[in-house]
């Protein structure tokens, strides 16, 4: 029973990152735009997050300019694919590149470099319940604020008004232009906030996960994210079990390998993405047959309201 509460609760800090980033692009999609750039973004949040807690300390701030970063980043993407109706699968490839090659080339100087980081905060009372207490409730501050997110995007997207403008940007933006909203501006606003989100992932992986500074340390994360969107059809609860799931075979892969079995290490690491292949599989084979995915109806598709018919 310990050793399969060990594996759960390295599955919730594992899938942790991902969940960050399957969330913004959650925000991002629903907007109507695709960004395939979550690789690169969390590869610049990780080096702007761990840069800032190496040379100030100050953790909470190497979060928030992680953000920024991200943020910053997806607004150029905004700008590209809202504004200028570039093709947004080229434009998220090109982030990821420029964002995979720049975290390299500034990172140079701060690989192998280690943050005291952010440790571990249990919640009084509720880590002490059997089971469920060591897995969900000892963590650090980033996990909880997950969960604290993947609650509050639920209750926004499925029960403001806010959230019905944004869900109904994405699937018809000509009928909420018809009706005095700019979805220009919402699709700006979303895919910013969702940039800025999975930056903080990345920023979690140098900051809380590994405490250090590595190249490429993302691993295909970003990836991942993109492939769990579409796996918790646009849903943040959903993407916070797919996250945990991904997580749990990864933290279980290296679980076996501490224990030293016979399995080959190669072909363990290759579990995480062997299971995204598989979950896209599923997905596209429920596509065939017919059955609704749920994928906002407008995404991908620039609006141009002088083309609105």
């Amino acid at each position: 029973m310990d050793a399969l509460i060990t594996i759960l609760a390295a599955a919730v800090r594992s899938g942790t990152p991902i969940l960050y980033a399957t969330l913004g692009e959650i925000l991002t999609e629903r907007a109507g735009v695709l960004n395939l750039g979550l690789e690169g973004l969390m590869l610049m949040g990780a080096l702007s997050g761990f840069w800032v807690a190496y040379t100030t300390s100050n953790v909470v701030f190497a979060i928030f300019v992680a953000f920024l970063v991200g943020a910053a980043i997806a607004l150029v993407h905004a700008f590209l694919c809202v504004h200028l109706g570039a093709n947004q699968v080229v434009s998220g490839l090109a982030i990821t590149m420029c964002g995979t090659g720049a975290s390299s080339l500034l990172g140079r100087g701060l690989v192998g470099e280690t943050i005291k980081g952010i440790g571990g905060v249990p919640i009084p009372g509720l880590s002490k319940i059997p089971i469920i207490g060591p897995v969900l409730f000892n963590h650090d501050p980033l996990v909880y604020l997950s969960y604290l997110l993947v609650i509050g995007m639920g209750w926004f997207l499925y029960s403001t008004k806010a959230g019905l403008k944004l869900r109904a940007v994405g699937e018809a933006p000509e009928v909420v232009d018809s009706v005095g909203l700019d979805p220009v501006k919402l699709r700006y606003l979303y895919t910013i906030l969702g940039g800025g989100l999975a930056a903080v992932g990345g920023a979690y992986l140098s900051l809380v996960y590994t405490k250090m500074w590595g190249e490429h340390m993302t691993a295909g994360r970003g990836w991942i994210a993109v492939a769990l969107v579409i796996f918790a059809v646009w849903h943040p609860a959903r993407a916070a079990l797919g996250a945990y799931l991904f997580g749990g075979v990864g933290a279980l892969q290296l679980r076996m390998q501490a224990a030293g079995t016979s399995i080959p290490a190669p072909l363990l690491l290759m579990l995480p993405y062997l299971l995204t292949i598989l979950v896209l599989l599923g997905i596209s084979i429920k596509k065939g047959k017919g059955i609704l995915l749920g994928a906002p109806s407008a995404l991908g598709v620039p609006y141009q309201r002088e083309e609105r018919t």
